[in-house]
């Protein structure tokens, strides 16, 4: 499966997005239970749903601060794969921070924006460096517009070539 073939056909069509969040909820079968969606997705933005089910709420019935969160890394790993290319780089996320602003009753939504400016500034000690690390703001609003979190994810991206495992 070429999942970057999959990703320019979800660009183009309802059936590939379909197919897309498909194989997805299939091959990240943790993130199952959330039923994450990705609404949009283009070479600048990632936007993904966290729709507003039982499987997704807290205590106070608002959507879970987890699911929240997830949503975000989600949106932003995914645009950082589809620019960057998956069989080029490795990226592991280093670190998640989150700020809460408001309890989602409504669906959410994370979007996650990235220009090819700033990723090439930030990939300009990739090469010297080895790996670098690179932060990303996520935005989560629900339905009416209310801002339900900001999440900061840190993710290491390293050259595939460049990673040591152990046999």
């Amino acid at each position: 499966m070429d999942i970057e073939k999959l990703i320019k056909k979800a660009e183009a069509s309802r059936f590939g997005m379909w197919k897309l969040n498909f194989l997805l909820h299939r091959f990240i079968p943790f993130n199952r239970p959330h039923n994450l969606q990705i609404v949009s997705l283009n070479q600048s933005a990632v936007k993904v749903k966290l729709p507003y089910q039982k499987s997704n709420l807290n205590h106070l019935k608002g959507l879970h601060a987890c699911g929240l969160a997830t949503a975000a890394e989600y949106a932003s790993g995914l645009l950082l794969l589809y620019k960057l290319g998956f069989k080029k780089y490795r990226l592991i996320m280093q670190s998640l921070a989150v700020t809460y602003h408001y309890q989602g009753r409504t669906n959410g939504y994370a979007t996650f924006k990235l220009s090819d400016e700033a990723l090439n500034a930030a990939l300009k000690d990739l090469e010297t460096e080895g790996k670098i690390l690179h932060s990303c703001e996520i935005p989560v609003y629900d339905e009416e517009d209310n801002k339900l979190c900001t999440v900061t994810t840190n993710w290491q991206i390293k050259n595939w070539e460049k990673v040591k495992t152990k046999v």
